[in-house]
């Protein structure tokens, strides 16, 4: 037996319905090794800049002067964890659930998800499309990566990656079957269809559970979050959450795994009870009215807008009079290839470079330029 079928000899356990190293799809010819498709793709993306730059973006609460709060670092590991646990359960592909967690978010902005909607804004004005964290999460990996040539990842990490918006939960959550071309069409559409990215569906198991273990992730070790920062105590989630979830990270963590679980053993999809999902969905909706909606205040979102807005319209200067002295270079596009150059308007690569900064970088980038922004 060779090295590479030594690496492989687990698939023998897999349930009928998980994803096999021989379904791998990719959009352009690759060289083979050792490793098999999915195992790669998780090597591709731990070594990625993007992924390094997690380390500092914001989770939900930002500027905070606390080390124990989540970075986006953080969430993605609980995601792969999560994940890795259900799919471990339900004898699906480890390798596959792994790449798809650990590269679902790399296309945050600083500032979490009002810095996302911010660029949004910005991205309609300049560039007439829609700026969606999980679409850039794929670009970033297709055509960003690698100085501007891609990662080559398989089709099934990416539609993974693309549909893994965790904002949509359901009950149910069965894949659906696809070609490269439908693939690079849901793609497409979701720049310039608000709609598409509601409709997405992933086209494995293994991406499902990353879609589910994304809000499973996120919605217990808020609440941690905002009770360490003194935002409201755990006694005020309503007991007809607390009676089924239970009231801390750990616990929720525990039972919709467990629900999970039980629901979806050998069965083509993954599903939550109808009590459990009722729970997660009103917590869900709890979280949105006591943390999400009040981690930051007006002031700071205005003066978010004014960061933005100040980057963007320099950085559009420095591009339309080709001031190569501008970081927009220096850092960014000098480093990329022709063909990323070429076929990438200024707005774009705009989008690209403010999208992959940190939060830090983002900060001091503003600090530099604010002085010398001028009206549009």
């Amino acid at each position: 037996m060779d090295t590479k079928s030594r690496m492989l000899k687990y698939e023998n356990t897999y349930s009928e319905y998980a994803t096999k190293d021989s379904d791998a799809i990719h959009l352009k010819p690759y060289e083979e090794d050792i490793r098999p498709s999915y195992f790669r793709d998780v090597d591709r993306i731990i070594y990625s800049l993007s992924y390094t730059r997690y380390i500092d973006k914001t989770q939900v609460y930002s500027l905070e002067e606390n080390d124990n709060i989540s970075k986006r670092m953080v969430h993605v590991q609980f995601v792969s964890k999560i994940a890795r646990t259900i799919g471990r359960a339900l004898n699906l592909n480890e390798d596959l659930i792994e790449a798809i967690a650990l590269g679902h978010d790399l296309g945050h902005v600083p500032f979490g998800h009002t810095g996302e909607s911010i660029l949004n804004e910005l991205s309609l004005k300049y560039d007439n499309t829609y700026f969606n964290h999980n679409v850039q999460s794929a670009r970033l990996l297709m055509d960003v990566e690698n100085n501007g040539k891609g990662s080559n990842l398989t089709l099934q990490t990416l539609d993974g990656i693309l549909c893994h918006n965790g904002e949509f939960v359901m009950g149910e959550y069965k894949p659906r079957e696809k070609t490269k071309e439908e693939f690079l069409k849901e793609y497409s559409d979701c720049y310039t269809n608000p709609d598409a990215i509601k409709k997405l569906v992933p086209m494995t198991l293994e991406g499902c559970i990353v879609r589910l273990s994304d809000v499973i992730a996120y919605v217990g070790r808020d609440i941690e979050d905002a009770i360490r920062l003194g935002r409201f105590d755990r006694t005020e989630i309503p007991d007809g959450i607390t009676s089924i979830l239970g009231s801390d990270n750990s616990t929720i963590i525990n039972n919709i795994i467990l629900d999970i679980i039980k629901n979806s053993k050998d069965k083509p999809y993954i599903k939550m009870s109808d009590e459990v999902y009722k729970a997660l969905r009103d917590l869900k909706k709890f979280n949105y009215e006591n943390i999400y909606s009040k981690a930051n205040t007006k002031a700071m979102i205005d003066e978010y807008k004014l960061m933005f807005k100040t980057l963007f319209e320099s950085y559009m200067d420095q591009l339309e009079s080709e001031d190569y002295s501008a970081d927009i270079y220096n850092a960014f596009l000098n480093k990329m290839s022709d063909e990323y150059i070429e076929s990438t308007n200024n707005a774009r690569k705009v989008i690209d470079y403010i999208a992959g900064m940190t939060d830090n970088y983002f900060i001091n980038q503003f600090n530099k330029y604010k002085k010398r922004s001028k009206k549009r």
